[in-house]
Parts: structure tokens; C-alpha cells; sequence
């Protein structure tokens, strides 16, 4: 095995990580959608487990990357992002950068439902910005509660609990920029009912 070959299966562990991270998945539950025991993805994650393509090719899957972008492949020339997206929690949910590490942009797109769904807020490290492209973004930050309507963002310490859903029964679409180690963006958002119109 050559040494460029080595060093790109020795550094799928670290990439294997922050993908999980970034998406907010456990083991358990890239177990579970992988049919790969934790047991192996936790071996692989720390690297004492040597990667094959029979493990990469249902974690790239669930991971919406190819598997260039797992072992690190070279880059072709072509700037443009493939986009894969999936689904999580009943949003689609589509990457918009490639890079593994560092932060990271998504675009996430809430479907229409008929009644409001109850706040469920969890923590986890980072830092997250928000941009609201169209309709109604409910948002709620430990004891407080905002709507993001179009044009608006938002900027918060996700180790504060959080949770976020559509506003109103229409859909709702909306950029996010997340920094697994707390890198941070900009912050700009009003409370509920303060300012113009939120409804």
C-alpha cells in the first residue's frame, strides 16, 4: 500500500467523526440505519479499526457523501458541491458544503403540518447561525422564544438548550451555518412579538 493511500485510511476515523458530530447522529442510531454494531463504528471513529469499503459504503449513504470525500480522494478541479440530501426528524435537510471538518452549511426545509409540534430541546457543543429564506422559524433558546420570519438570522451556543420547527402550518426554509468546535457567525434576532408584525 502506498504512502498516500495509508495516510488517506488512517485520517477516515477523524472525517467518520465529524461527519456524526455535524449531523447530530449517535452511534446508536448510524448503527441502526447502517446495520454496522457501535462496537465497529466506535473502532473505526478512533481508527483502531481499518476502514473497507463494505463498512464506507452504507456510512457514506447515511452521511449523504461519496466516498472520495470519506478517505479524503484529491480533488478533481470542480468547485461545485454534490448535494445529497436525507432526511432527519421529518426534515429534508441538504449539505451544502463538502469539507468534513470546520464549519459547516446546510440548507433545511420544514414541511407544512397541521398542528404545532412540542419544543423537545437538547445540547450538544458548537455554535449555530440561522437564516430564515422563507417562511416562519419557530425558535426556542432555553426559556426564551423566537420567531424568525424571511430575511431574519440568528446566532447561538447550541451547549444553551435549543429546539426549532415551523412558526406557522406552512413550510419553512433556512440556511445553517454550524461550527462543531464553536466557531461563531453573527447574531440578529428579535423575541416573539416584539419589533414588526411576527405572526
Amino acid at each position: 500500500m502506498d504512502d498516500s493511500l495509508e495516510t488517506a485510511l488512517e485520517g477516515v476515523g477523524a472525517r467518520l467523526r465529524s461527519l456524526r458530530t455535524d449531523r447530530r447522529f449517535t452511534l446508536a442510531g448510524v448503527s441502526a440505519g447502517t446495520g454496522i454494531s457501535v462496537s465497529t463504528l466506535s473502532r473505526l471513529e478512533s481508527g483502531q479499526r481499518r476502514a473497507t469499503l463494505e463498512l464506507l459504503m452504507p456510512l457514506a449513504r447515511i452521511y449523504g457523501v461519496t466516498i472520495d470525500e470519506l478517505v479524503d480522494a484529491p480533488a478533481t478541479g470542480d468547485p461545485r458541491v454534490h448535494m445529497r440530501p436525507f432526511r432527519r426528524h421529518g426534515a429534508t435537510i441538504i449539505p451544502l458544503t463538502e469539507q468534513a471538518g470546520g464549519i459547516r452549511a446546510y440548507k433545511y426545509i420544514l414541511p407544512g403540518k397541521a398542528a404545532p409540534s412540542q419544543p423537545q430541546l437538547k445540547t450538544h457543543e458548537g455554535y449555530e447561525w440561522l437564516y430564515v429564506l422563507s417562511g416562519k422559524l419557530r425558535l426556542v433558546l432555553g426559556e426564551k422564544e423566537l420567531v424568525l420570519s424571511s430575511g431574519e438570522a440568528a446566532e447561538f451556543n447550541t451547549r444553551v438548550p435549543h429546539w426549532m420547527d415551523n412558526a406557522t402550518g406552512d413550510s419553512v426554509e433556512f440556511l445553517a451555518l454550524f461550527g462543531p468546535q464553536g466557531e461563531r457567525a453573527h447574531l440578529r434576532a428579535r423575541p416573539a412579538g416584539s419589533g414588526r408584525d411576527q405572526r
